[in-house]
């Protein structure tokens, strides 16, 4: 029987144990063991194989050996099948119809900030998705325990990123941008020259959450007329459930209230500057709640059905926002990211006149 690539089930079962928001630590056990494989010498896997001493190996466990074993005999690994057997359903009508229409994510990390994996191998699953583009936007400085870009370490970034685009196949591209963090008094955790380089800014809340009303109101109104902000992030910074894989910087086990403020005011903050709504699709967030989420579309907001990913395989959970998206009557032309990314630029350069 023929072999199938052992490396590549490896990275499947990984990528499928992060869409379904599985602990990090087995994540990690079935990437270490792609990463061991794929260093062998084709005739030394063979040997190993044959001999049962993969898991002699650094990296490589007795049931990461086992799956190995399985591909290399021409066998789907009995691991994959069991949890390719559990996938959720498809979706169906309109909530389909808007997944169908994204074209990237405009909220992604990689492990320059609190994601677990390189931006090479984010961009790749955004390949394997059918995105178009994928927004990077690792955090910014002031965010430490989400280890925060300063503006040299974003620079960096960016010649990596300009790098890996010259690489990457015809028809993808990688998007610069950040999280930046909204500050106390809503001016954002950035350089101005920088935020004004990057093709997406999101902003979003961190930090004192639970400040009353008024003030809350306040610092989201000045960041939303800022002109280098385009989206923002996560509304409410509720947390409905536990963080889940590669989230570095993410504390497991705790559900977090939404923040208040005046909601009218910033969401028609939001379609006076022309700046969209994001629809987190992180199971542990969903945010905006459904009743905000409607009455956001009633407003006449813009949207951005974000996965904010932290692994290649949250990549994929898109789906989440867009059920909740299809519940509320969000329309297709109001998401931003169902637009090609000429347009998403042309979108974003349009609220900095010094652009």
């Amino acid at each position: 029987m023929a072999s199938r690539d052992p490396v590549a089930d490896l990275r499947r079962i990984a990528f499928l144990l992060e869409r379904a928001n599985e602990a990090t630590y087995r994540v990690k056990a079935f990437r270490s063991a792609a990463a061991a494989v794929a260093a062998l010498p084709a005739a030394e896997l063979e040997q190993r194989v044959a001999a049962g001493t993969l898991a002699e190996l650094s990296g490589v466990g007795e049931v990461t050996a086992r799956c190995v074993t399985e591909s290399f005999q021409g066998e789907v690994p009995v691991y994959l099948r069991r949890i390719e057997s559990t996938e959720g359903t498809d979706l169906q009508g309109a909530a389909a119809a808007l997944r169908e229409a994204l074209r990237g994510d405009c909220h992604s990390h990689s492990d320059w900030s609190d994601g677990g994996s390189p931006i090479e191998e984010m961009a790749l699953a955004a390949v394997e998705l059918g995105h178009e583009y994928l927004v990077l936007t690792d955090h910014s400085p002031r965010l430490t325990v989400a280890r925060g870009l300063t503006a040299e370490r974003l620079r960096r970034q960016l010649d990596h990123v300009a790098a890996l685009n010259a690489a990457l196949p015809e028809g993808f591209r990688i998007l610069t941008g950040i999280e930046v963090d909204i500050l106390a008094d809503g001016s954002l955790d950035q350089e101005d020259e920088l935020l004004a380089r990057l093709d997406v800014v999101v902003g979003s809340v961190h930090s004192n959450l639970r400040d009353d009303s008024a003030k809350m109101t306040r610092r989201m109104l000045a960041a939303i007329a800022n002109p280098h902000l385009d989206i923002l992030g996560h509304l409410t910074g509720r947390k409905v459930a536990a963080s889940g894989a590669g989230d570095k910087g993410h504390r497991a086990g705790r559900t977090r209230p939404p923040s208040d403020f005046d909601v009218k005011a910033v969401l028609g903050a939001c379609v006076e500057h022309g700046k969209a709504v994001e629809i987190n699709s992180r199971p542990d967030r969903l945010d905006p709640p459904k009743r905000m989420l409607t009455v956001a579309v009633e407003a006449g907001c813009l949207f951005s059905i974000d996965t904010d990913a932290h692994a290649p395989g949250q990549l994929d959970w898109l789906r989440y926002g867009c059920e909740r998206a299809a519940l509320c009557g969000v329309p297709v032309d109001r998401v931003v990211n169902s637009w090609p990314a000429d347009r998403l630029l042309e979108w974003t350069a349009g609220h900095d006149p010094g652009n």
